[in-house]
């Protein structure tokens, strides 16, 4: 009897260390969680609220709370939280920076939990579901794609007396344009020739008939005759007056010139229909034409941090994410075009006022940002060098040949 009620008493035991063991680990279905959302565009932060909020209706069980952290410091942000195992259990991430974070093992291979639930990955562009495809295994979710667009505003165009743009203007044609649009008198330039990649020289490369990086992904372009004067050409609009200077553009974004009347012209992407839409004065052109056609295309996805706790939940989450009711309230606000194929058409409805076709039309002519480990680093140093050229410093050419040698030591790190 003795023998008994000992067996008893540690088989009871045992069942209570492998309780408390438990408690730190993986959620079991139907109990409560809170996940962890993180982004960087506070423009999008309305719809994403409401698609949340749609997503705790479906599933009352999860309750999802957003983490906004400014872009400047996001991926930064997201580098030391993985250190310190302190990330959000789901996140937007960039094509520019999934190599890293995946060869890191920061993020959760999404391969056999789309196996498993036949989560159907062809539904979104095979452009934006290779990016985050890294040595074989999916790593994120397509949530939207975006192209460029010129952006400018019908009121200064009409008191200066000049055309709108169309899909016939050439370089010649936006040089001549910027200068015409130039009042300052009242405070407003033609353009904003900012030191972006890109919706800015990335595309005017691509148009030039350069290349950012090598096929073989060893060198890149920057020596290039043709990548020289692409840039010589942008940086042009500030040494003729037309574009407010770098330092000027350095301490006021360019999107807030623009919003104040201060821009007649901007380079930009598709996210910005969300915070343009409402301003009956603005409008939207392809981007003139170079030697060739051609823009920038990204998208972002969604990803699981490697380290949560909470993956049935985040997978769930994700999926949602990534389907046509998430998909509908991006469309329907104009906040982003979905990346879930079918879903393009909703959000072309949604600002009617705009021409927003040319984001779509561009997709024949664009060039996919470069999605390789080292694309981090790179734009640092195009930043870190460029910026001596555009502000004056250094000529254009001498700055693109200091930054290929050092970009090609850090491809080949």
């Amino acid at each position: 009897m003795k023998k008994s009620i000992g067996f008893l008493m540690l088989l009871i035991t045992m069942i209570v260390l492998a309780a408390c063991g438990n408690s730190g680990g993986e959620k079991k279905a139907g109990e409560n969680v809170t996940l962890k959302y993180g982004m960087w565009n506070k423009d999008q932060v309305p719809a994403v609220e409401k698609i949340i909020e749609n997503f705790e209706k479906a599933n009352p069980t999860i309750k999802v709370e957003i983490e906004l952290t400014p872009r400047e410091q996001y991926f930064q942000k997201l580098e030391t939280a993985a250190n310190g195992g302190a990330m959000p259990d789901v996140f937007w991430m960039n094509g520019p920076n999934v190599a890293r974070f995946a060869n890191g093992k920061a993020l959760l291979p999404l391969t056999d939990l789309v196996k498993k639930d036949k989560f159907e990955m062809s539904n979104y562009p095979e452009t934006l579901t290779s990016l985050y495809t890294i040595n074989d295994d999916i790593y994120g979710v397509p949530k939207d794609f975006d192209t460029t667009g010129l952006f400018y505003n019908k009121k200064i165009f009409d008191e200066a007396g000049v055309p709108y743009p169309d899909e016939t203007w050439t370089w010649e044609d936006l040089k001549e344009a910027a200068v015409k649009l130039t009042n300052k008198e009242a405070g407003i330039y033609g353009i904003a020739a900012e030191l972006k990649n890109q919706g800015s020289y990335y595309d005017l490369i691509w148009q030039n008939g350069g290349e950012i990086i090598t096929k073989d992904g060893k060198s890149t372009g920057f020596a290039d005759p043709a990548v020289i004067e692409a840039l010589e050409y942008w940086y042009s609009f500030t040494e003729e007056g037309a574009s407010p200077t770098y330092a000027q553009l350095t301490e006021t974004r360019s999107t807030d010139m623009f919003m104040s009347g201060k821009l007649a012209m901007t380079f930009d992407g598709s996210w910005r229909v969300a915070v343009f839409k409402d301003n009956p004065d603005l409008d939207v052109a392809p981007l003139p034409q170079g030697k060739e056609r051609a823009v920038t295309i990204h998208g972002l996805a969604n990803v699981i941090s490697a380290k949560t706790k909470n993956q049935e939940a985040a997978w769930t989450f994700v999926k949602y994410l990534g389907s046509k009711d998430a998909a509908q309230v991006f469309a329907e606000t104009g906040t982003v075009i979905p990346a879930l194929n079918g879903m393009q058409e909703a959000w072309l409805e949604s600002v009617p006022t705009m021409n927003l076709q040319v984001f779509i039309d561009a997709l024949e002519y664009s060039h996919p940002l470069p999605n390789i480990e080292q694309t981090s680093a790179l734009w640092a140093e195009e930043t870190n060098i460029l910026k001596k050229a555009f502000s004056g410093e250094i000529s254009v050419e001498d700055a693109a040949k200091e930054l290929a040698a050092s970009a090609d030591k850090i491809l080949n790190k």
